[in-house]
């Protein structure tokens, strides 16, 4: 994949970067190469890290969302 290409999904990330790393503990590439994976997996990293946040941010406002409602169900049943 080159830089401008989409980002994958986070599970195809996470398999990018274990591969990325393979590649470099294995220490067969150069120097230009091994600096170019080391960019690629941060790239990866930053994305993946956002999917991340973006999902717990989605199941807080879900767990906030459910909170209201079962307030006001119990404030609707008392009266």
């Amino acid at each position: 994949m080159t830089k401008k290409s989409k980002l994958p999904n986070i599970e195809n990330s996470l398999a990018e970067i274990s591969a990325l790393i393979e590649q470099m503990e294995q220490g067969e590439l150069s120097l230009e190469q091994s600096l170019n994976q080391f960019e690629r997996g941060i790239t990866l990293i930053k994305h993946a890290q956002k999917i991340l946040q973006d999902a717990e941010q989605k199941v807080q406002i879900l767990i906030q969302n459910n909170h209201e409602e079962q307030l006001n169900s119990y404030e609707n049943n008392e009266e």
